[in-house]
């Protein structure tokens, strides 16, 4: 049985030094980094994880596991679930989650994506084609010619015409005229033609994409791969400067 410790309060890095600053050199906290992973293993068999860094708390390892960050005590064989804030009131756990989404986000398969335009701004889209704010986002970009935007689906299950929509999207000759007609509002309230099988298989891996870049609501953008949840039009103006 797993032996967990569900910390409520943050852990603050300002009592504690961290790992690297206690290692001599790059070699050897690779060293100790790939003996953590292995005790970890042998303590957790079915635990998966994708990969472990030095902890900002002695003793303490960063545990990445799908789009969660967790962490492991090698000494006690604890799983600790919980968030590591510094004492300049900086979450240190998120900012870890970010960066393991920017490395998602570099690879993501843009070939899968709904590719509108050619601009000089890459801006990586999870949209819902009923989410009235990512109509008002949609709107916002279709008025500019600086970007080049790849639209993956993530359909709520609030929108029941949701999902609908976005295979219908995916399965046109045209996804792109498709996606302004879903999204100018033109199918609202009209039967949407039946899904082709390649729609459905292509909706499920857009869906399988955005769990895991850990989105939970739409809409949700990377600007040139800077994250920005909502049609929080200012900031992404900002970012398109």
């Amino acid at each position: 049985m797993l032996k967990r410790i569900a910390i409520s309060v943050a852990l603050l890095a300002a009592a504690t030094t961290t790992y690297a600053g206690s290692c001599g050199d790059d070699e050897a906290a690779d060293l100790a980094t790939s003996d953590v992973a292995a005790t970890l293993r042998e303590t957790f068999p079915n635990y998966q994880f994708q990969e472990i860094n030095p902890a900002p708390v002695s003793g303490l390892y960063e545990v990445v596991s799908k789009n969660n960050i967790i962490y492991f005590a090698p000494e006690t064989g604890h799983l600790i679930f919980g968030e590591i804030w510094d004492k300049k009131g900086q979450n240190l756990t998120a900012k870890s989650r970010d960066r393991q989404t920017a490395k998602m986000i570099e690879n993501l398969p843009l070939d899968k994506a709904v590719k509108i335009g050619n601009g000089k701004h890459k801006v990586i889209e999870i949209t819902d084609p009923d989410c009235p704010f990512c109509r008002k986002g949609s709107k916002f970009f279709a008025n500019r010619s600086d970007v080049t935007r790849y639209v993956f689906f993530f359909p709520l299950a609030m929108h029941p015409d949701a999902e609908p929509k976005a295979m219908y999207i995916l399965g046109a000759d045209d996804q792109v005229e498709a996606y302004e007609r879903v999204m100018q509002g033109e199918l609202d309230g009209k039967p949407v033609p039946a899904p082709t099988k390649a729609a459905r298989d292509l909706l499920e891996e857009h869906k399988r994409i955005a769990i895991q870049l850990g989105v939970n609501g739409t809409p949700r953008y990377w600007i040139n791969g800077v994250s920005v949840s909502g049609a929080n039009i200012q900031k992404i103006e900002s970012l398109l400067q």
